[in-house]
């Protein structure tokens, strides 16, 4: 029993000797640099990307709640002539329902009260609800045919987001910011924006969270508020010299303790102190949108000068794009529509349409649209058939089976729709998307192999796309 337990010391006094010299060599490349020198951008996990990539970031604008696809993207003349009839069974195909309408006697089919027209040389369809998405036609690519594993909003957001229905797991944003570092050292990799005093499903903050990821790679989230990030900014009577001082000695601590217990959290703990300090005087910058010229402003439309719209969002979305953030998540919720569908749906797309065009023609008038992957979708699609009773002011319930997505710029294919659902819209006909084809894409576009990008925990390597996704080449130019 002695001589396992001297054993046991020995071995762990050599990992930590052997661990001390490591940190002891670190620490000293340390001291010995400049300490006035300016801080280099952190390289990812990866060092460089698999391929040549098309791509350099992403901006994910998610509509929360699920946008109605059949009012928006995807005409079914056959359902205004089949108005109030019964879904048949030979088209439902013993699919699930959500309990909302799984026990209704009656689920009769209901039509768009939205005219549509054909836009851009691709003749893409688009909604009457979208006059400024339908002017950039040409600029987008609809993916018609995305399908989902989740029927319920808690799972599905955080499926599209995290790559899994459970919550947990690190969010797209992160694996990139662990993947392929950052850009500007002075930003972080990932910064989130919501439209503030929306109503809807909540939003948790596990949809930018790092999981099992050093926690550094979690999104920041920017407030609508004088200080955009909490606890950023000196509190009163504390001097930048003062908050020097104390990072510097607080980061001396920090480094013994990392000689002595080599975990990758206490550098991460180092690392957003640091990315704190400097965010003092790059979130101000990156945040003032007062020298934005008018015309620019004009484009997003009337509430860009209200800080939290998704106006004021898709803009600042611009201005973190071109001082180097490599993931921009934007939610803007109320999306669920369950009834009251044609007084609400205008509404939202009012917020919406404008400030989302603004942003692709924003981007490619700056040469940044090539190299920004700009992504528009909800967690699932809507159902063809009422909720409830059949009126005029219907809704339409969770439908997982089909659903639109567009993106534009990043070496996708501009102009064009991709994938095909049924005449009823109920299910796909051909060129089915899953979340995980989706996320394996748009990997792929900034140069990321799905399979090589991963992460041991708990004895399993991880992904993004857990054991799934293929490449839809289909959608790339």
């Amino acid at each position: 029993m002695n001589n396992a337990a001297a054993f046991l010391l020995n071995r762990r006094q050599f990992l930590n000797r052997f661990g001390a010299g490591l940190g002891g060599a670190a620490l000293a490349d340390l001291l010995a640099a400049d300490a006035t020198a300016a801080p280099t951008a952190e390289r990812g996990i990866l060092g460089a990307t698999h391929f040549a990539p098309k791509a350099k970031r992403i901006i994910y604008l998610f509509m929360s709640g699920a946008p109605s696809q059949l009012d928006l993207f995807d005409y079914k003349p056959l359902l205004n002539q089949r108005h109030g009839e019964q879904l048949p069974d030979s088209v439902r195909g013993g699919q699930r329902l959500t309990g909302m309408s799984g026990n209704q006697s009656s689920i009769p089919l209901v039509g768009s009260p939205f005219k549509f027209s054909k836009h851009g040389r691709g003749g893409t369809e688009f909604s009457e609800l979208l006059p400024h998405t339908a002017g950039i036609a040409d600029d987008l690519c609809v993916v018609r045919s995305m399908f989902t594993e989740a029927i319920n909003h808690g799972p599905g957001v955080t499926f599209l987001q995290t790559g899994t229905q459970i919550a947990g797991r690190p969010s797209f944003g992160a694996w990139l910011s662990y993947g392929l570092g950052q850009e500007n050292a002075n930003l972080p990799s990932f910064v989130v924006l919501i439209t503030k005093g929306k109503g809807g499903q909540p939003l948790g903050a596990h949809l930018w969270g790092s999981g099992f990821l050093p926690t550094k790679h979690q999104g920041v989230l920017l407030r609508a508020a004088k200080d955009a990030v909490l606890y950023l900014n000196n509190p009163a009577g504390v001097s930048e010299d003062s908050r020097r001082l104390l990072l510097d000695r607080l980061r001396e601590l920090h480094e013994h303790q990392l000689v002595g217990t080599p975990d990758a959290e206490i550098q991460s703990r180092i690392d957003n102190y640091e990315m704190a300090f400097r965010m003092q005087f790059s979130i101000p910058d990156a945040t003032d949108v007062s020298k934005e010229p008018q015309h620019v402003l004009d484009n997003y439309g009337p509430d860009v000068r209200t800080p939290g719209t998704f106006a004021a969002n898709c803009l600042l979305a611009r201005r973190l794009a071109e001082r180097g953030v490599r993931f921009i998540q934007l939610y803007h919720q109320d999306w669920d529509h369950h009834g009251g569908l044609p007084g609400a749906l205008p509404r939202l797309c009012k917020e919406t349409d404008q400030p989302a065009a603004a942003l692709v023609r924003d981007l490619k008038a700056r040469g940044l649209l090539d190299d920004t992957l700009v992504v528009w979708g909800g967690e699932f699609g809507r159902t063809n058939y009422c909720q409830g009773k059949i009126s005029t002011n219907f809704g339409r319930d969770h439908h997982p089976r089909c659903f639109s997505v567009w993106l534009a710029g990043g070496g996708v294919k501009a102009g064009t729709s991709y994938g095909e659902t049924c005449e009823f819209g109920y299910n796909i006909a051909n060129d089915g998307v899953s979340v995980h084809d989706l996320q394996t894409t748009l990997l792929h576009q900034l140069g990321i192999d799905h399979e090589r990008l991963t992460y041991k925990f708990q004895g399993r390597r991880y992904r993004l796309t857990d054991v799934h996704g293929e490449l839809v080449r289909g959608l790339l130019a």
